[in-house]
């Protein structure tokens, strides 16, 4: 068997400064930016530190009280449902940039509900394994906002609404209601008067607005058939409701999916049914991505820089953690871009 080689060792302050020709404490001061030590000297101490590929370690900076140069992001979904969902692994792309730019890391767990969420963020905190942590799927009733508050944890809401109750917590939203009021003056321009929003998960604050949306924009078009289901985002329940409807006695005219994975099972269960999409029922994706553009008929969808949304939310905790004040920022509102899977209404009314 061959010996097994020794891990390479890293390189250390006590070799800094041999290299360098100076004291161990004076490459303490000058790579932790304090007095002690002239500019040239300082200048000479990075550049060896950078030449031997020197990093500060995680564990010294928790220890000296200067933070574990890393964030969190917990994620309570069904991980068989997360891992087909184009907006997570977007965000989280935008997130990676910012982060990385900093040199701080991205601490990552999925869990199954939100008091397994709030067990993370505690024993993160007692173990002083994040700086801060980026807050997803606001909800109704949230307790998340006051636990982070209570540990001092920095934090931003995405997806959070603009009057959010901890000012101390910066949020980052974007207008579902606008966004659903837009999707229905379009279907409703084209002669749609039955229409069905397949949502996603219920209690989520960002599905509850959608709801509210579609509702009162029925109720102010006289609408007595328009109407919210919830299901869990996968492709298994978008199929699963799109047949419930469409076998229906009366089956709608549109629907709209709350993201695009639940829109491409829509549609495949609306071929397998005989229903032509757009002919017989349109659809619209609230996620749009490149699968909305692999399938025939391509379909219509609310489109969004997912990536800059990332991005836009990590500034905000680098700030926070730069001691700047919580702030509320609104990205632009989605934009529908109507394709083939939406079309005139040819259903009675």
């Amino acid at each position: 068997m061959p010996a097994r080689r020794s891990p390479t060792r890293r390189p250390t302050m006590k070799d800094i400064a041999r290299r360098a020709g100076v004291s161990e404490s004076a490459v303490s001061f000058a790579l932790n930016d304090r007095p002690g030590v002239s500019e040239v000297t300082r200048d000479r101490v990075r550049r060896v530190a950078e030449q031997l590929g020197w990093r500060p370690s995680t564990a010294a900076r928790q220890l000296s009280g200067e933070g574990a140069a890393t964030v969190g992001l917990v994620v309570a979904r069904p991980a068989d449902a997360l891992g087909v969902d184009s907006f997570f692994l977007q965000l989280i792309s935008g997130i990676q940039e910012v982060l990385a730019e900093r040199h701080l890391g991205l601490l990552f767990q999925v869990v199954e509900d939100v008091d397994a969420e709030c067990a993370v963020y505690r024993r993160w905190w007692a173990e002083h394994r994040v700086d801060g942590v980026l807050v997803v799927d606001p909800r109704v009733d949230d307790p998340r906002p006051g636990l982070l508050d209570e540990l001092g944890l920095p934090a931003v809401v995405i997806g959070g609404a603009p009057d959010a109750p901890h000012p101390g917590m910066s949020t980052v939203w974007a207008d579902d209601a606008g966004a659903m009021a837009a999707v229905v003056d379009a279907l409703y321009a084209l002669g749609h008067r039955r229409i069905v929003h397949i949502a996603g998960l219920p209690g989520l604050a960002h599905t509850e607005r959608r709801i509210r949306t579609l509702r009162a924009e029925a109720e102010r078009r006289g609408l007595p058939e328009v109407r919210s289901l919830t299901t869990d985002y996968s492709d298994a329940q978008g199929a699963a409701v799109t047949r419930r409807l469409l076998e229906g006695a009366e089956p709608p005219s549109a629907l709209i999916y709350d993201n695009d994975v639940m829109a491409l099972a829509g549609v495949a269960t609306a071929s397998e049914l005989g229903f032509s999409v757009p002919g017989a029922v349109s659809v619209v994706a609230w996620e749009d991505s490149p699968l909305c553009r692999m399938v025939k008929p391509w379909l219509s969808a609310l489109s969004r820089d997912t990536v800059e949304f990332g991005r836009t939310a990590a500034q905000e905790l680098t700030a926070l953690l730069d001691g700047g004040p919580a702030r509320t920022v609104r990205v632009p509102v989605p934009r529908l871009i109507e394709r083939e899977s939406t079309g005139p209404c040819t259903a009675e009314a």
